[in-house]
């Protein structure tokens, strides 16, 4: 299909706001690249050992880029070696002091999460733009509902999208006025309802790509389900470059919810796409647990594929012809598996999940020898 021609299913279809690109290390970030996921790390920065062990777990994950927080100078001066060892870009998050954004843009990191305005005199803001010039950093103005300007405040009575926007405006203009232009912004709240609003605002006035995120949204459960309204409107609606879900949870599981925010709205895919039911009296196998254990196990594979597991076959069948696995459950212990949406054959209940975790990983591997042998054939041919 080409770019002009009509979508088999267009209302599943989303126009993504046009924004200019910058890079973040060797990350794009905005125009037509994927939309990144990233997380923060909740170690001491200074200790370096255990914050790469921590970049590890997200990596695995499937993290795209990773903010650390550099709030002294025992944490930039451990930042070079993390960087060192990180397979994907380093964001130093800074508050306040101008030296430490000095001390991370000469430590390696790719971006630099400062709000200009907050870093003192003019002199002082020239000095991190001019290092983060130097040593090829992006900036990340992050605005936040928490900790508005004291003017902006009197201003506007209160945190409200108008006060976001003109503090994102303010911050802009600083860097503009430095001639920095490799930025990107974040209008964070709490409060869903003036995120999105902000972000809406945002979207509309400036060109530069935008870092998605509810902030503070709370636990597991509770800021999954604020992170994917807020968030989900917003990306439904085509805005937002690069996410990232705030939990009071694990980094790993702020990547997981944020790929599995993408993989509803079909903005990313990697890894199992799950279709499973609530089950009820008439399941034929435990569908719960048997998830539960199927997400586990399946962690490892990054390879975009589908797996629906249901309990009986009221519904079991025909979801099963829009996956690439499935598993419907049966009477006396036997189970139906799909391939490709196609009855196969029959799996017994104490050799299930070791057989469906097989299929997916062979499933997985002919679709990777697929994808390479295709990409050797259009290189040969040019």
């Amino acid at each position: 299909m080409t770019a002009n021609s009509p979508s088999l299913r267009p209302w599943r279809d989303i126009d993504r706001r046009k924004s200019r690109q910058i890079m973040v290390g060797d990350v794009p970030v905005g125009g037509d690249a994927p939309i990144t996921v990233q997380t923060m790390t909740n170690t001491l920065t200074s200790d370096a050992k255990a914050t790469i062990d921590q970049i590890r777990r997200c990596e695995e994950a499937g993290v795209d880029i990773i903010r650390v927080s550099c709030p002294d100078v025992e944490s930039t001066a451990a930042l070079k070696q993390i960087v060192r060892a990180s397979n994907v870009p380093i964001v130093a998050d800074i508050h306040f002091h101008y030296k430490r954004g000095i001390e991370a843009a000469e430590a390696g990191a790719a971006c630099l999460r400062i709000n200009p305005g907050n870093i003192g005199s003019a002199q002082r803001v020239k000095e991190v733009v001019d290092a983060a010039k130097a040593n090829g950093c992006a900036i990340r103005i992050g605005v936040n509902a928490g900790s508005l300007e004291k003017d902006l405040l009197e201003k506007y009575g209160e945190p409200c999208p108008e006060a976001l926007v003109e503090s994102a405006l303010d911050h802009i203009k600083i860097l503009q006025d430095h001639d920095f232009h490799e930025y990107k912004v974040a209008v964070k709240a709490s409060d869903v309802f003036l995120a999105v609003a902000a972000y809406a605002q945002l979207a509309e006035t400036v060109d530069c790509p935008l870092h998605l995120g509810i902030t503070e949204a709370g636990g597991l459960i509770g800021g999954t389900v604020k992170s994917s309204i807020g968030m989900g409107n917003l990306l439904w609606s085509g805005i937002g470059d690069t996410i990232r879900v705030s939990l009071s949870a694990e980094p790993e599981e702020e990547v997981r919810v944020g790929y599995e925010m993408l993989k509803a709205l079909g903005l990313r895919t990697r890894g199992v796409r799950v279709v499973s039911c609530p089950s009820c009296a008439r399941q034929g196998f435990d569908v719960i647990r048997t998830v539960q254990t199927l997400e586990e196990r399946l962690q490892h594979i990054r390879t975009p594929l589908s797996l629906s597991v249901l309990g009986c076959v009221v519904n079991g069948p025909g979801e099963a012809r829009e996956t690439d696995i499935g598993i419907t459950g049966g009477g006396a212990g036997k189970h139906m598996v799909y391939l490709s949406g196609v009855t196969d054959h029959h799996v017994s209940d104490s050799d299930m999940v070791d057989h469906i975790v097989k299929l997916v990983e062979d499933k997985a591997a002919e679709i990777e020898a697929a994808t390479e042998a295709a990409a050797q054939q259009v290189e040969a041919a040019e």
